[in-house]
């Protein structure tokens, strides 16, 4: 039992939301978290729901979305091991800004609201310190967008891959390899265009010896010739 315990402390260790804090910080964080397993495509929130809890990914992926009045999905973001969802988090009363579906079998840890409210009264520098570091993150997101304002949409899906290449993947044999099961419908989502406009960029770069699609995901062929590319070009 002593094992596992440790395994989640080691876990919320590498938390980004939880850097700053001590050993005992986070044995305190993690006496009140919840283990769960999650199966491919268990929906762990809905949209709009009342927000219970946060959830820190052990190990799995987790799909963040909204959907709109038309019943189509807008992909939020992908997540992986030591991701938080939704990045509201605990200061937030808010209803669940999206859907958090699996996309592999998953292990998450659910901390409550309210036990992490009872918590930092009794600790109050857990929540200084995290709210110092969810300060850093709302920078990053404002840098984020705008990067991605002004681009086109051909920039948008090699700018996505690149991003992936840099959580998910794997060099091997000089390759990046990406493996993210992911439909073309799911990558249009993520950037914001059609599923017709990804496969005409998909079938552009895989021409062009920058991109193979597999079953599980990319392989991207030449990652620095990716980077610079540029359709103009093309």
């Amino acid at each position: 039992m002593s094992d596992i315990v440790n395994k989640q402390t080691d876990m919320l260790r590498l938390v980004p939301l939880f850097r700053d804090l001590t050993h005992e910080e986070l044995e305190r964080i993690q006496s009140i978290a919840i283990p769960r397993s999650y199966r491919k495509k268990a929906v762990i929130f809905t949209e709009g729901t009342d927000k219970e809890s946060i959830f820190f990914i052990q190990k799995g992926l987790v799909k963040a979305f909204k959907t709109d009045e038309n019943g189509n999905e807008q992909i939020i973001s992908f997540l992986k091991a030591g991701d938080m969802f939704p990045h509201t988090g605990f200061f937030n009363q808010d209803p669940y800004p999206a859907t958090a579906e699996v996309t592999i079998d998953s292990r998450i840890l659910a901390i409550p609201i309210r036990s992490f409210e009872l918590l930092i009264m009794e600790m109050p520098v857990i929540a200084i310190k995290v709210m110092r570091v969810m300060s850093d993150k709302i920078k990053e997101l404002q840098e984020m967008l705008q990067n991605i304002t002004g681009q086109d949409v051909y920039d948008r899906a090699v700018s996505f891959l690149l991003k992936l290449a840099e959580s998910y993947g794997i060099i091997k044999d000089n390759q990046v390899r990406i493996d993210l099961p992911m439909t073309n419908q799911e990558f249009a989502s993520a950037i914001g265009t059609t599923r017709e406009t990804i496969n005409r960029i998909i079938t552009l770069l895989r021409k062009e010896e920058l991109l193979e699609t597999v079953r599980s995901g990319f392989i991207i062929s030449n990652y620095e010739a990716l980077k610079s590319w540029s359709h103009k070009q093309g």
